[in-house]
């Protein structure tokens, strides 16, 4: 599939599970794309650090208080609206798919996401391994409750990567690739 509308206007969504690098894929993509870049996850974070709340803890929160999200979700449509944009987040391809150009799931093993979460976190590989849990069954369940939507249906995107198979390097000249190929005149 082609696009008549310019590269510097695409919107490409990219979603997957905490650990996952989708927020350091999306970020360096949208860089060697020229594109804006929006993440969800680092809103999602800025929300519970200014409430000096833990992610596990604000999660909790935003069960019972579905603004949270919806704040996020609606900065997500606004910034597709606008197009020229690389959107990371869980629902970024659900919340733009009127507007995406390519819905992409980025994924990895357990235990490698698990790995990345306690360095980047600066935990041990166990709390590592409890919080991404924690976090994946509170929006799973959150996002089911608001949406009705089952974050576990990948139906909805153009492309999956298992990023435990290649470098964040790699990952980005393949979505790169992708981009270029859809938008080539």
């Amino acid at each position: 599939m082609r696009f008549s509308k310019p590269l510097n206007k695409a919107v490409i969504t990219i979603s997957g599970p905490p650990g996952s690098g989708k927020t350091s894929c999306a970020m360096e993509l949208a860089q060697v794309l020229g594109l804006s870049f929006l993440s969800s996850g680092t809103v999602f974070r800025e929300l519970a650090k200014q409430r000096s709340l833990s992610l596990e803890e604000f999660s909790k929160m935003a069960e019972q208080d579905s603004s949270i999200d919806k704040e996020i979700d609606s900065i997500t449509q606004r910034k597709a609206r606008e197009g020229g944009v690389v959107i990371e987040g869980r629902l970024s391809a659900w919340f733009a798919r009127d507007y995406a150009d390519l819905k992409v799931y980025l994924t990895a093993p357990l235990d490698e996401r698990a790995k990345r979460v306690a360095q980047r976190d600066g935990i041990s590989f166990r709390d590592a391994i409890s919080s991404v849990l924690l976090r994946e069954c509170s929006e799973r369940r959150r996002y089911k409750e608001y949406y009705g939507i089952d974050v576990d249906d990948l139906s909805i995107y153009d492309v999956v990567i298992n990023t435990g198979l290649w470098n964040k390097e790699s990952v980005v000249k393949i979505l790169k690739l992708m981009v270029l190929e859809i938008f080539k005149t």
